[in-house]
């Protein structure tokens, strides 16, 4: 699996997703990531290819262990609110890949920065270096101030607003914005049971 720094919306996308997994965050609904099937359910959703599955069809138990310490890890990242400490992590969840970045091609004949898993890394680390590049190409492109908590007063979810606006207010707009919406609606159309 490569992972371009042009290209950060991805890994961006994949950190805020990992981590809003978390019971901690879908308190309603509960773990989602429940067994190794759903993770790879998660890969699937993402289109992700991992090289450390090439060899097999589905992620094992221990690949699934070692995502959850992943996402804790990238959960007190995106909590840390420091910009350097944030650089600082996400390079060395690049360096878990055990490759270095190469300039190549991309598919419209741009040359384009990549990271490319080495031979033998867990999915795990492939995961790490795509969230970190990700994570980078935020950084240097947006700002850390994109890093941001929900801010759903019912939800302790985390994400990267990777929007052009920079306005993004929730982890899962779906569902925590719809939340609010929906209570701020009733509250409206009941202001005696909201008192």
């Amino acid at each position: 699996m490569k992972s371009s720094f042009s290209d950060y919306t991805l890994g961006a996308g994949v950190a805020t997703d990992l981590v809003n997994t978390s019971a901690l965050v879908r308190r309603s609904t509960g773990e989602v990531l429940v067994d190794a099937a759903a993770l790879g359910d998660f890969l699937a959703e993402h289109h992700l290819s991992p090289e450390a599955l090439s060899s097999r069809s589905a992620p094992t138990d221990e690949d699934l262990e070692q995502v959850l310490a992943l996402r804790q890890e990238v959960r007190a990242l995106l909590e840390s609110g420091d910009e350097n400490g944030l650089a600082e992590r996400a390079n060395a969840l690049v360096d878990r890949a055990g490759t270095r970045p190469v300039l190549e091609r991309d598919a419209d004949g741009h040359w384009q920065w990549f990271v490319a898993a080495g031979p033998g890394v867990t999915l795990a680390d492939e995961l790490a270096a795509l969230i970190g590049t990700g994570l980078l190409g935020v950084l240097h492109t947006l700002s850390g101030e994109r890093v941001r908590p929900c801010a759903s007063p019912d939800c302790d979810g985390m994400f990267v607003d990777t929007s052009k606006a920079g306005r993004r207010r929730y982890c899962t707009p779906g569902l925590c914005g719809n939340r609010l919406n929906v209570a701020r609606h009733r509250a409206r159309q009941h202001p005696e049971e909201a008192g």
